[in-house]
């Protein structure tokens, strides 16, 4: 008999026709019960703790999130009847607030942005607070905890080699980083040969750039995460916003993919003209998450004209996709930014 955290899907994969590539595949992580790649996250990361006996009956499980991994937690804490807390921002879409209650998590919402004008410093802050106030809060901390990478290489990574064993370019979100950490250990010792390339969002401070202000959870962060190391990247990628929501509208009706907005970032880097991956590369792009909890933001023309103004909602549907990447995309040398 299995429970929900048993069934994890790690080998579906969906080819991605109109972009120019001859084998370019997504990797559905939305296949997941949770919904996105964070199930896998979540488990990690509350093992980790298991394993050492460190959770206990009154133990408060605390940690932040922007949106999926606070949804994966709350599903897998339901299921072995742990107390977990997920500190959100204004950021996070109601909608997964709402799954993530109707798991049994307390919510703390943080309205104060951070020194980098974002949010996760804010977050960090209240939940240090938080576990010096009342030792029964237990930080499961997926920013600094080896178990987020090492859940992805032992899982995510080595699903893809199988699948893809002459795989050329793996592509991968920069969110926490835990996943493309992962991926970097795994084929680092079984598969050198493979490119990884790393997409980031602008705003975001991973890759060395500026901060600047983020509308879409999921990839990006106002700091850089511990575990990230720029070291055996090929490339990075910076996806404006706008960026993200022209391909995920894109692979919705080209493909029949509703994809997320971390999905729709990661393509948008790898379709990039400037990125230069040959058309005949064997090209895996992991997709972390699917459209539904977008549908009243990336997919709703009054939110982008809100965000980003009329201009570019008209634009959105009236150049072809690769020449609007050409705006919103930039490449860079795997360790010319962060080391």
């Amino acid at each position: 008999m299995n429970f929900i955290s048993h069934i994890v899907g790690d080998s579906n994969f969906v080819r991605v026709k109109g972009l120019g590539f001859e084998n370019l595949h997504l990797k559905l992580e939305s296949c997941n019960p949770a919904g996105s790649i964070k199930m896998k996250t979540a488990i990690g990361l509350i093992d980790s703790f298991t394993e050492r006996r460190l959770i206990h009956k009154d133990t408060v499980l605390i940690e932040s999130s922007s949106g999926n991994l606070g949804v994966a937690l709350a599903m897998i804490c339901a299921e072995r009847g742990y107390t977990f807390c997920c500190v959100v921002d204004p950021n996070t879409n109601l909608h997964n607030i709402k799954m993530m209650e109707a798991f049994g998590a307390q919510i703390v919402i943080v309205t104060e942005r951070d020194d980098n004008d974002g949010y996760l410093g804010t977050r960090i802050r209240y939940i240090r607070d938080a576990v010096a106030r009342d030792p029964r809060h237990l930080w499961l901390n997926q920013y600094s905890n080896p178990a987020n990478a090492k859940t992805h290489e032992h899982t995510t990574a080595r699903s893809i080699h199988i699948a893809f064993p002459a795989l050329d370019y793996l592509v991968v979100g920069a969110g926490t980083t835990g996943t493309l950490m992962g991926c970097v250990q795994y084929f680092r010792k079984h598969s050198p040969r493979t490119k990884i390339i790393a997409v980031d969002s602008v705003g975001s401070v991973t890759f060395g750039q500026a901060t600047g202000p983020r509308f879409i959870p999921g990839l990006g962060s106002s700091q850089t995460p511990p575990i990230f190391r720029a070291h055996h990247l090929h490339k990075q990628q910076v996806v404006d916003e706008r960026a993200t929501v022209a391909m995920c509208r894109w692979l919705a009706k080209s493909n029949g993919v509703l994809a997320g907005g971390s999905t729709g970032t990661v393509v948008a880097g790898l379709a990039a003209p400037s990125l230069g991956i040959p058309k005949d590369a064997v090209v895996v792009a992991i997709s972390p998450d699917a459209g539904e909890r977008y549908l009243e933001t990336i997919y709703n023309d009054e939110w982008v004209m809100q965000k980003f103004g009329r201009a570019e909602l008209t634009a959105l549907g009236s150049q072809p996709i690769t020449r609007y990447l050409k705006q919103y995309v930039h490449t860079f040398e795997g360790e010319a930014l962060n080391v």
